[in-house]
């Protein structure tokens, strides 16, 4: 799901969306709440009348930004009180107020608030924030009352697996049509990730959708692929797009490199993005050294799309029966 932040994925439009075959975006509720609000969004027919963009919304509960606002905040059972990243102005979110504000937007996916811990942080902490997240999914759901939309609940735990195994059974046992895998990806090692998403496929309904949250680079997405995760989103492929980074079936490619200056060939011989269709390595390298936002606008275009061709490929792949060849001659690929 290519994250669009404030409701936009930077760069592009709704119809570049549409046209590189995005099915779900992400927009953020604590950034749509802090500007331009909730209200406002809701009276011009909420995220898809907002925005313009016809296909699914996903949005989180906003845990995550006050897990990373860490130094502002103030944490009870009730809420969290933290501080604009804007102005400074006090806010509070709890379970009901974070489920209020993804109803009047009007997303399609919505989450329940969380309490993400940090990584490091002692066991002690990570238990009290897997808890809470339990009582608050109990409460995110009694507060959600559109029937046009669906609230995943969210499994907690950090790299403890006793703690992932508990968080997993109360999440489940409330009952929701989808669940998250959250605090990952926030420092931990790749070992522990892979390790946390082994038992997460053991621990969750086999028959809803499983929605990883803020991962990763493209071998992420196959790993987490091959341990029944369903969703991803990251902003790797857009942050990166925009610092000159794009992604190919041959490897990660830094297109300011001097040794593309002449190179007439497209980003991925292999792509059929629309960026891939008409512009050469040389003109990218042209434009991103002389700050053109063309520059950053097709790399996007080209490294969603290749997100997009990868999980697409492999659900073919899957369907086939042959996931775990396709997987494995694709990371050869990324390593040659």
């Amino acid at each position: 799901m290519p994250v669009g932040t404030a409701g936009s994925v930077k760069g592009l439009t709704a119809t570049h969306l549409e046209d590189i075959g995005a099915q779900i975006i992400l927009a953020n509720t604590y950034h749509m709440h802090v500007r331009p609000g909730e209200d406002l969004v809701k009276e011009l027919g909420g995220l898809h009348g907002f925005t313009g963009f016809t296909r699914p919304f996903l949005t989180d509960s906003g845990g995550y930004q006050v897990m990373s606002l860490t130094a502002l905040r103030k944490r009870t059972e009730e809420s969290v009180v933290f501080r604009s990243h804007l102005d400074g102005a006090r806010l509070e979110l709890s379970p009901e107020k974070s489920i209020e504000i993804q109803m009047k937007l009007g997303a399609d996916i919505i989450m329940a608030f969380d309490e993400c811990p940090p990584y490091p942080a002692t066991r002690e902490e990570v238990q009290d924030a897997t808890e809470r997240t339990a009582r608050w999914a109990e409460r995110s759901k009694r507060a959600h009352l559109r029937e046009d939309q669906w609230l995943f609940g969210i499994v907690q735990g950090g790299v403890h697996d006793d703690l992932r195994a508990q968080s997993a059974r109360a999440i489940t046992s409330i009952g929701f049509p989808g669940y998250a895998i959250g605090g990952l990806s926030v420092g931990e090692p790749k070992e522990d990730m892979v390790r946390v998403l082994d038992s997460m496929d053991r621990a969750l309904p086999e028959d809803q959708p499983r929605y990883l949250m803020g991962v990763g680079t493209p071998a992420d997405l196959l790993d987490g692929i091959a341990r029944g995760v369903d969703m991803f989103d990251c902003v790797l492929p857009t942050r990166n797009a925009r610092n000159g980074q794009v992604f190919t079936w041959g490897g990660k490619l830094s297109i300011r490199n001097a040794r593309f200056a002449r190179d007439p060939q497209p980003l991925d011989p292999l792509c059929r993005c629309p960026t891939c269709r008409i512009a050469s390595r040389a003109y990218l390298r042209h434009l991103h050294l002389s700050n053109e936002m063309t520059g950053a606008v097709l790399s996007t275009l080209h490294n969603l799309y290749f997100y997009l061709d990868l999980v697409g490929r492999a659900r073919e792949s899957i369907v086939a029966g042959r996931f775990e060849t396709f997987r494995q001659e694709t990371l050869r690929g990324f390593s040659a």
